[in-house]
Parts: C-alpha cells; sequence; structure tokens
C-alpha cells in the first residue's frame, strides 16, 4: 500500500479550514447581496462585511475602521509602501527603506519607487538575517518617508524585532510597515501596544482562501489609495467588497488566535524532531536562521553536494511536497536572494529546501521526511566508481 502524501509547504499555502469554508458558503448562495446597495440583500452583506472587519480588527488589537481588506499579501505591501512614499515624496520625503531578504512584493514595490523618481535603501543583515540595527538607525533621515521590515520571514523563519524597529522608525517620524504574512499567529501581533504603522496579513497562509488579506492602518497615517472609481471602504481600496472572503478570513483569524498555545507546542515539537532527525540522518546538513530566533513553522535547509530542485522532484515522485524558497519564485533556477544576502554560499543556497509545517503535519509526516531525504542525500552523493580500463598491449 502507497504511503500518505506528505505536504510540507504550509508557508507557500494552507488548506481552507471546515469552518471557514462553511461561513463562507452562504454569500455564494441566498446572502449574495452587494453591501453598497440598499435593499435589503445590500443592507444584509453590509452587516456581514462590517461584522468580519469588526471581528478581524479584534484579533489585530486595532480598530474597525484601522482594517482594509486587500486581495492578499502582495496588494497589502504595494498599497503600504506606495501609499505611503506618493503621500509623502511632496514633503521631500522620498526614500523606501527596506531589506534585501524581503518578499519580492515588497522588494518589487520598493523598486516601483525609484521608477517614479524617489530612492531605495537596504539595511544590512547579519549570517543569521537579522536586522542591523545600527545601519537602520543611520538610514533613518529626513528624507525617508516609509521603512518596511518582514516579522518573518517567509523562506527562513528568522523574526525580527519589529516593535523595536518600529519605535525607531516612528522616533525618526517615518512610517514603519511590516509584512506579518508569515507572523500573524505565530507571534504576538497587536497593533494597540506595539507601534508598527502599517502591517500585512494574507488570508491563505491561515486556513482562509487565496485572494484575501488585510492591511492594518493605524489612524492618521498618511496613505494615497492605489486604485479609484469608488468610495468603497472610506475611498481607501474602491470597488466592489469581496463579502464571502472577508467572512471567511475574520473566522479564521478567530480560529488561528484561539489555537495558537497548543498549535505554538505542537508545532515546536515536530520542528525539533525534523532537524534532530536530519541532523543525525544527514550530520553536516546547514539549517539556516539557527543562530537567531525563528517560527516554528519554517525550516531551511541545505544538503551540501545536493542540488534543490532535483531532490524537490525526486522527493515530489515520492509524494512529499515542499518548495526551494518562495512559492511566488516557482520555477526561478537562480539562488535565493534571501539566503545570498545573509552571505550562504551559491553552492549550499542552491541546495536548500524549504520544508514548512502547519495543519497537515504529524509525526509520521516528519519521520518519513527524514528517512526519504535521507535516503535520497545518500544515493546523490555516492561517490561514483573510477572507471575501469582495460590494459591493452601493442
Amino acid at each position: 500500500m502507497p504511503a500518505a502524501p506528505v505536504y510540507l509547504d504550509h508557508a507557500a499555502t494552507t488548506p481552507v479550514r471546515d469552518e471557514v469554508f462553511a461561513a463562507m458558503a452562504p454569500f455564494f448562495g441566498p446572502r449574495f447581496g452587494n453591501p453598497s446597495s440598499v435593499h435589503r440583500w445590500g443592507r444584509e452583506a453590509r452587516v456581514a462585511l462590517d461584522e468580519a472587519r469588526e471581528r478581524l480588527a479584534v484579533c489585530l488589537g486595532a480598530n474597525a475602521d484601522e482594517v482594509c481588506f486587500t486581495s492578499g499579501g502582495t496588494e497589502g505591501d504595494n498599497f503600504a509602501i506606495l501609499g505611503v512614499y506618493r503621500t509623502l515624496r511632496h514633503r521631500g520625503r522620498t526614500a523606501a527603506i527596506t531589506t534585501p531578504i524581503e518578499h519580492k512584493a515588497v522588494l518589487a514595490a520598493a523598486h516601483q519607487v525609484v521608477h517614479e523618481g524617489g530612492e531605495e535603501r537596504l539595511v544590512r543583515v547579519d549570517d543569521n538575517g537579522l536586522v542591523d540595527s545600527a545601519h537602520f538607525a543611520a538610514l533613518l533621515d529626513q528624507r525617508a518617508a516609509v521603512a518596511s521590515i518582514m516579522w518573518v520571514n517567509n523562506e527562513v523563519g528568522v523574526i525580527q524585532d519589529i516593535p523595536a524597529l518600529a519605535a525607531r522608525a516612528k522616533a525618526a517620524g517615518v512610517v514603519f510597515h511590516t509584512d506579518g504574512v508569515q507572523a500573524f499567529g505565530k507571534v504576538p501581533v497587536n497593533a494597540r501596544t506595539q507601534p508598527f504603522d502599517l502591517l500585512t496579513i494574507s488570508g491563505h497562509k491561515i486556513g482562509a482562501p487565496k485572494g484575501i488579506g488585510a492591511l492594518y492602518i493605524r489612524r492618521d497615517t498618511p496613505l494615497e489609495p492605489l486604485l479609484h472609481g469608488g468610495s468603497q471602504d472610506r475611498g481607501r481600496r474602491p470597488g466592489t467588497e469581496n463579502v464571502a472572503f472577508a467572512v471567511g478570513l475574520a473566522i479564521a483569524a478567530e480560529l488561528l488566535l484561539a489555537e495558537h498555545e497548543q498549535e505554538h507546542v505542537r508545532l515546536m515539537a515536530l520542528r525539533t524532531a525534523l532537524e534532530e532527525g536530519l541532523r543525525a540522518r544527514i550530520p553536516d546538513a546547514v539549517i539556516h536562521g539557527a543562530g537567531a530566533p525563528r517560527a516554528v513553522h519554517v525550516v531551511n535547509v541545505s544538503i551540501p553536494g545536493t542540488n534543490s530542485e532535483s531532490l524537490l522532484m525526486a522527493l515530489d515522485l515520492r509524494g512529499i511536497a515542499c518548495s526551494a524558497g518562495s512559492a511566488c519564485q516557482s520555477g526561478s533556477v537562480s539562488a535565493s536572494h534571501v539566503l545570498s544576502a545573509m552571505h550562504v554560499s551559491p553552492e549550499l543556497a542552491n541546495a536548500a529546501l524549504r520544508l514548512s509545517l502547519g495543519a497537515l503535519s504529524t509525526p509520521e509526516c516528519i519521520a518519513r521526511t527524514v528517512d526519504v531525504l535521507g535516503a535520497l542525500a545518500d544515493k546523490v552523493r555516492q561517490p561514483k566508481a573510477a572507471p575501469v580500463f582495460e590494459t591493452v598491449e601493442f
């Protein structure tokens, strides 16, 4: 009997939870109204949308009017960085500060700032992926508009000290955004007690569908809309709202926080078993970011003498799903920009696998992955026998 498939790519996406699907279902049927309509169907949709916003705000430690629903992390990151820059550039603040280990949505938005006449500044990180706080402080001058630093790195799981970095930015008059897509539900996030101005989350990382997310916007944060054409969401994001998915996001966020402590313990045990198993089976395996605080759900490991692309294909053939980094970089054959910025050699960077844990992870999954990956590593790295040449007499 074939072994059950193993899914270790929760940092890429997660299955929609049954409770989330059930809560969304009525809005694809009898509760189909447009929340901008004044009749009973519209009012019913409006109530559901407002309730979802309020429930998500509670999960974020925010006020309901500080929650803007988006299509996901990429839109939220672009909205935050470009929205602040376009508002403040007329005041002489034209620089966007970020790090070289951000998600490409942040890096691309910072590149767009340059295309529009502004400046992109990159903060150095150390070998573990931690931000150089002194360098960050040096970049916070009078020309800086916005700083964006990811809370939990999506490839290696390293946790930045976002409250401290945000406080330093705000003291310098710089708006602070954090990509919290991998952080929400994994580390404490509370807008009431932590000084970030903008925070991005994405639904499909926490058991809600793809295509829904949210941007937390602290009151009075300068932010120009990306889109134009309607008055929805106080004019910040015009367009008919996705009521069903907003409801699903709120339910998923509540379930995530309610289960956080128990799930943290469970995933920590699984991560420990995975890392200890890999080290025992493959003693020269390198776990990236191991010297820094890390979220419990991400393990990024390189096996010297192997190639991540080949390993991924071999693992997939054996029913084990993982990745070589961000799912948004699928098809790329270049080394991870995150590992490169962490000064990882090209050989190790090209041998990296990201194994990310979540709802579908079990001790049996971990044990099987260690066994299969160990066997594959042995096979790939087995010394090839020297060619045998016959002696021919002339």
